[in-house]
């Protein structure tokens, strides 16, 4: 995510991924959680606005927030992880005249992702947990008062480090994918329409049209393995390894299953993709948290 038009190649801090994750969730949750309500929802699954509307209905303007501080957590840990050691793998491995290189570009992003999905794993089964807990029957609801709550009655009570990797699998598999597909699209994208289009690479329309069409991508290349770790994690797999919900969703559902709630994941995911790049972007652009020998 370096400015293609610098001359020099400015070393930002690591944390600016995580922040401006946060930022970005933050502002989309409410969105996120109907997205996980709505893929672990039995059929007939309702619409995306029929589903935020029950949930303001039967819980009220906060129950839009649940799971919020499990969400922040998951940004601390999978989207710092993925977006530092990307940005850090560019800097050191691949040449200054290669940052936009595919080639060089989703290897990085391969790695970064899937050690951001390894780390963020315990953040994401509590997220799942809390973001679903009031859809279920009261005699099964977890009632975690909060994320940190949520990890320490899951290490203490329900099956421990086990049971906090619970879907590491199709979790790395997201992570390697929505890297990829997320982070490199935005370099191709915004390297494009800067370089053939003659876009600003300092004006804010260009980061965020970039951004638009890199949420579009990642959206798509996600799908099926953001439906298959929600229902691992939220346990309503039954136990299954994610080969087996594969084959017995695509066979009582059809393929259309892989794809399931994608337009509330964009609805989601696009916004969430536009915010945090222009967050990113804006940390940057005032160099927060930088000292000045930093960048000249």
């Amino acid at each position: 995510m370096s400015t293609t038009t610098s001359t020099k190649q400015i070393k930002y801090p690591w944390w600016y991924g995580g922040a401006a994750g946060i930022f970005a969730c933050v502002n989309t949750h409410p969105l996120d959680l109907a997205k996980v309500r709505l893929q672990a929802a039995p059929l007939p699954k309702p619409t995306l606005g029929r589903m935020l509307t029950s949930i303001l209905k039967n819980e009220g303007i906060l129950g839009l927030y649940s799971g919020l501080s499990a969400a922040v957590l998951r940004q601390c840990t999978y989207t710092t992880v993925r977006f530092g050691i990307y940005d850090m793998l560019k800097e050191h491995l691949i040449p200054k005249g290669q940052l936009t290189n595919m080639a060089y570009l989703l290897p990085c992003s391969m790695f970064s992702g899937a050690f951001g999905g390894l780390a963020g794993n315990f953040a994401d089964v509590v997220n799942i947990r809390m973001q679903n807990d009031s859809a279920l029957e009261p005699s099964l609801r977890r009632n975690y008062k909060n994320a940190f709550d949520g990890v320490y009655k899951i290490y203490r009570y329900e099956g421990g480090l086990k049971t906090m990797m619970t879907g590491w699998k199709p979790n790395m598999v997201r992570g390697i994918l929505m890297t990829a597909s997320q982070v490199v699209t935005y370099d191709v994208f915004k390297n494009y329409l800067v370089t053939k289009l003659q876009f600003d690479p300092t004006k804010n329309s260009t980061h965020l049209s970039a951004s638009l069409l890199a949420g579009l991508v990642a959206t798509t290349v996600c799908s099926p393995a953001d439906v298959i770790k929600t229902r691992i994690m939220n346990g309503s797999g039954e136990n299954k390894s994610a080969m087996q919900i594969l084959v017995s969703a695509v066979r009582k559902e059809g393929p259309s299953f892989m794809f399931r709630g994608w337009l509330p994941s964009f609805t989601r995911l696009g916004p969430f993709t536009m915010l945090i790049f222009f967050a990113i972007e804006q940390l940057k652009k005032h160099k927060v948290g930088m000292k000045r020998e930093d960048y000249e």
